[in-house]
């Protein structure tokens, strides 16, 4: 027989508190009572009478000078009105989660319906209704909230609240909320139950699905313990016993489990359960002392749902396993309980004489067989990486399997967490189908353990990679260094690009060298393009870029492409009162003066030029100082009239020379 005790079992912090804060004031001389016992443990309230601390039911039965003590599970607040008004010393034991609830209630508007779960006689209960501005509602399940909120007229329209007592159960809570929500249309949820509550019982819950027994300790009034009682029972057999006193008259069942549990409610102290360990042991001694027809039985024993077994492959089929798990049951498991892997092949997962853990799924005590699970196992164990993960903050990787309303499933470990499309690192309106079956790193955000379910984040992920890269970005970035980066966004006079981590400014004069009327005619959202740093700003943590490459400077190529008394083809790119300009390449537009538009006088501009005309035109001026370029047609025509008019004289003169001849 092996005994394994939970973790987390005995006194929490807020008992704790109570009973160190009872302790310390009896060592003085006045006399000390509590509003009722002090926890709910009869070991710990007899130790206490010895040192003189009373148990009284009202303010009223105070001894004359005594200090009264309100005990963990807190009081109305008319009992503290009531106590400040007889002018008793009280001090306040309220455990501090139980006074968040407090304040919880206390806060709502007058008219607002608190709705309690937990048990209304419950001390703790009566507390919380106590500090209610308005009318409240207890309820112990689901189902009697629902029937408790069809008696009341237009429930479904009032503003109501849903608190929990501390030590609720988890999965009745979820319950709760359903129910809720369902007659409620205006409802705000506060979760209260306190988490060393939960991690009580979530320790309950798997020391009591692998072992063959328990024993819970702690009082039989106590609601914790209760609780640890009713989660335990529906996975082995459970005795619940006050101290090591009662172990003996179990000694027959808990004989017949090889593995034995151990826990405790939150009123119990330590030294009661190391008793019960004591005890414990000492019947593991004689009950391995085994007779001959104990150990024949032993050789036939059984198996139950929701055991762990070691089963031995004795045989591969194409659509299951054989396996001996040490009982009278044949074991089998059948290739979907095998993998997750609906393609894989058992003979390619397994071998005979594998030994591999297995979870018994169903025991058929009439065909002697009993289905086991592989997959269930790994998916407990994997869900137990999942969960630590979420309490650690590790990331984890999976591969995304599927594609669903508002979101994605990530399989990992063997478990498909859902990342919702809000945290799935996609913008919004985007295509989740791109992240199928690719591999992805996530944060767990949220788990809930009685469904089994997890939520993910690939963007706090994201975050965290960018926060490294901006990091490292800000310790190494000066001016002039150049980067590799991906536009993000374009506005009308800028564009922002992703340098890994940060974002960087690209204005309009830095974007181009050409005239263009929207940053959109030079990039795309997603081009990934070079960029050269021209300004830092370290405290507002800014960065100023350039994508414009200094050897396409129009100005520098127009040096080697062109010079004053160029004759050139120019298109024109606009018109104005007093010239027009035309292209001579990209990036330079020459002015055409209006004086220089033709031979004659041009009155106006647009008599003799369009936007868009192609026409021949002499560079007259480059100034690469002022970046400004002059055109003129009149200049090219004179030229040519000058061609023109002299090679008419040449042939006059030549003819005249023959006459003379």
């Amino acid at each position: 027989m092996r005994i394994e005790t939970a973790k987390t079992a005995g006194f929490c912090f807020g008992v704790q508190r109570a009973v160190e804060l009872v302790e310390g004031e009896a060592k003085k001389s006045a006399p000390v009572c509590t509003l009722g016992p002090i926890i709910h443990n009869e070991t710990v309230t007899r130790r206490l009478e010895g040192m003189g601390v009373a148990v009284v039911d009202r303010p009223e039965d105070a001894p004359p000078g005594a200090t009264v003590v309100i005990r963990a599970h807190g009081v109305p607040l008319a009992t503290t009105r009531r106590m400040e008004q007889l002018g008793i010393r009280y001090l306040d034991a309220t455990c501090p989660f139980v006074a968040k609830v407090h304040r919880i209630v206390a806060a709502q508007p007058p008219g607002t319906l608190v709705l309690v779960a937990g048990d209304p006689g419950h001390p703790e209960v009566q507390g919380i209704t106590g500090h209610c501005n308005g009318p409240f509602l207890v309820a112990q399940t689901g189902e009697e909230l629902e029937k408790a909120a069809s008696l009341l007229e237009n429930f479904h329209k009032q503003s109501c609240i849903l608190v929990a007592q501390t030590t609720f159960n988890r999965q009745e809570w979820d319950k709760t909320i359903f129910s809720a929500k369902k007659v409620c249309t205006n409802l705000q949820i506060f979760d209260t139950i306190c988490k060393a509550t939960v991690v009580r019982q979530q320790e309950a819950a798997q020391l009591s699905s692998r072992a063959g027994a328990m024993v819970v300790i702690g009082g039989r009034h106590s609601s914790n313990t209760r609780k640890l009682y009713s989660i335990c029972s529906a996975n082995c057999p459970t005795v619940l016993v006050e101290d090591a006193a009662e172990i003996p008259r179990h000694r027959e069942l808990l004989s017949r489990a090889s593995i034995i549990g151990i826990t405790a409610g939150a009123s119990t102290p330590v030294c009661i359960i190391k008793e019960v360990q004591e005890t414990m042991s000492s019947m593991e001694n004689i009950s391995n002392d085994m007779t001959f027809e104990e150990m024949l039985d032993q050789s036939f024993k059984s198996t139950y749902n929701g055991e762990k077994v070691t089963g031995v492959v004795t045989g591969i089929k194409p659509n299951e396993i054989f396996v001996d798990i040490g009982t009278k049951h044949a074991g089998y498991v059948p290739i979907a309980e095998l993998s997750e892997d609906p393609s894989a092949k058992p003979e390619d997962l397994v071998k005979v004489g594998d030994e591999i853990e297995l979870l018994v799924v169903r025991v058929n005590d009439v065909e002697g067989t009993a289905m086991c699970s592989k997959k269930r196992l790994d998916q407990a164990a994997g869900f137990e990486k999942v969960m630590s993960a979420g309490e650690t903050g590790e990331v984890l990787t999976g591969i995304v399997t599927e594609v669903i309303k508002g979101g994605i499933l990530v399989l990992t470990n063997g478990i498909k967490v859902f990342v919702p499309a809000s945290q799935s690192g996609v913008p919004r309106d985007g295509d989740l189908s791109t992240l199928l079956r690719k591999e992805v790193s996530f944060k767990i955000l949220e788990t809930n353990r009685q469904r089994r379910r997890a939520l993910g984040s690939i963007s706090a992920v994201l975050r965290a990679q960018r926060e490294e890269l901006a990091k490292k970005f800000w310790e190494e970035v000066e001016v002039g260094k150049v980067y590799t980066g991906v536009v993000k966004s374009i506005t009308n006079f800028s564009v922002f690009v992703d340098l890994g981590g940060v974002d960087g400014r690209v204005g309009m004069t830095d974007l181009t060298w050409l005239r263009v009327k929207h940053p959109s005619e030079v990039v795309k959202v997603g081009d990934t393009v070079t960029v050269t740093v021209k300004d830092v700003d370290m405290e507002n943590k800014k960065v100023s870029l350039i994508y414009k490459k200094s050897e396409d400077n129009p100005w520098e190529v127009i040096k080697t492409q062109h010079q004053v008394g160029d004759v050139v083809t120019v298109r024109i790119m606009s018109i104005t009162a007093f010239g027009a300009f035309a292209q001579i390449i990209p990036g330079i537009d020459g002015l055409i003066h209006i004086s220089q538009i033709a031979r004659e006088r041009v009155e106006k501009v647009a008599d003799k030029l369009s936007v868009g005309d192609v026409v021949e035109a002499k560079i007259t001026e480059l100034d690469y100082d002022k970046k400004r370029a002059s055109l003129s047609i009149k200049a090219l025509l004179a030229e040519r009239d000058a061609a023109d008019e002299a090679a008419n004289y040449a042939p006059a003169e030549d003819a005249a020379d023959v006459v003379e001849e």
